[in-house]
């Protein structure tokens, strides 16, 4: 209406309006009518920035890999960047009037992309598809200190790596290269497994042998002190049989003077009774013979006394016709047998 016309931005979009070549007005999140005939408007967005990217590069081992990844930022120092490229506004504040917006992300993104080139060139394949963190950490910190940045008036907030990968017949080779390598580790792991077991089985045999070896000499010290034992034992059982021995000896040796003794008594007692019966002998030589009978028959008992008789009438049978004995006189006669 007239050429009036009313803007209002976001808190996070910084307006700088200029007329006929002089700043006028400043600031982030106003609003206010201007003439737009003779105003020109500049919007510079200040609020963060979410770039993804996606770029090829060659690794020191000339190996092709695909770098996935976003970086964040956001404009600190608008007046900067208005200063070197073009944000400003069609007539009426719909859309700008260049590509320059656009372009800021593509700078942004082309920057990362010379200074992932400068690291990756440094990196061979399999280090660079391990490398996430360090890139991560040093692409970040070249940003951050960029000069290209500083002179956009424009702070990096975050930078990552989403993935890092290799061409589909590199990422096979590499697959199969791993797998074999894998499959080594798992052989080389079974044959450690298989020593291990082999190592295990001879401790084991080792410690058999040796509790065998400790158990024989045991057993030997054993039998030696049983064979010592015995052999003690056997000893004492000779010392006692030779003490049995001398014993028996010397009491056979006093049996011997005994008997020699009890011989030399008997000796001299049957000298002594041979004596008496010589001198008695002596005596009786000069006795008559009836005399001695009639001696002997007063000590004898009536029963032998009849036996003497009997004894004489059968020494003179001849002489005798005919004996007869009475009843009596044999039942006293077997009376006496009897007794």
């Amino acid at each position: 209406m007239f050429g009036f016309k009313y803007i209002k931005s976001e808190p996070t979009t910084y307006l700088m309006q200029f007329s006929r070549g002089k700043l006028k007005r400043k600031g982030a999140g106003l609003a206010f009518w201007y003439f737009s005939p003779s105003v020109s408007m500049v919007a510079i967005p200040m609020g963060s920035v979410d770039q993804p990217f996606m770029f090829k590069e060659s690794t020191k081992d000339f190996q092709e890999v695909n770098v996935q990844g976003q970086i964040v930022f956001r404009i600190v120092e608008p007046e900067k960047l208005a200063s070197i490229m073009n944000y400003s506004l069609k007539p009426g504040g719909a859309g700008y009037v260049s590509e320059d917006p656009e372009k800021l992300k593509n700078r942004v993104v082309s920057l990362v992309q010379v200074i992932m080139r400068s690291r990756l060139e440094q990196l061979e394949l399999r280090e660079a598809i391990s490398a996430s963190k360090d890139l991560v950490s040093g692409v970040k910190s070249a940003l951050m200190t960029s000069d290209v940045l500083s002179a956009l008036g424009v702070e990096v907030l975050d930078f990552a790596i989403l993935a890092i990968k290799p061409n589909p017949e590199t990422a096979r080779a590499l697959e199969a290269s791993v797998r074999e390598q894998l499959l080594e580790e798992a052989d080389e792991a079974i044959y450690k497994r298989r020593n291990a077991s082999i190592d295990q089985e001879r401790l084991v045999k080792e410690n058999e042998l040796k509790t065998e070896l400790a158990v024989e000499q045991k057993q030997q010290i054993i039998k030696e002190e049983k064979l010592k034992a015995e052999r003690q034992l056997a000893e004492q059982r000779r010392q006692m049989k030779k003490e049995a021995l001398e014993a028996e000896i010397e009491q056979e040796e006093k049996r011997k003077e005994f008997v020699e003794l009890s011989t030399e008594n008997s000796r001299k007692q049957a000298d002594a009774k041979a004596y008496d019966i010589s001198e008695t002998m002596q005596a009786l030589a000069g006795v008559d013979v009836r005399v001695l009978e009639a001696l002997v028959m007063s000590n004898l008992k009536p029963e032998q006394m009849l036996a003497q008789g009997i004894r004489e009438l059968a020494g003179n049978s001849e002489k005798i016709g005919q004996l007869n004995f009475s009843p009596d006189l044999l039942q006293a006669m077997a009376g006496a047998v009897q007794r």
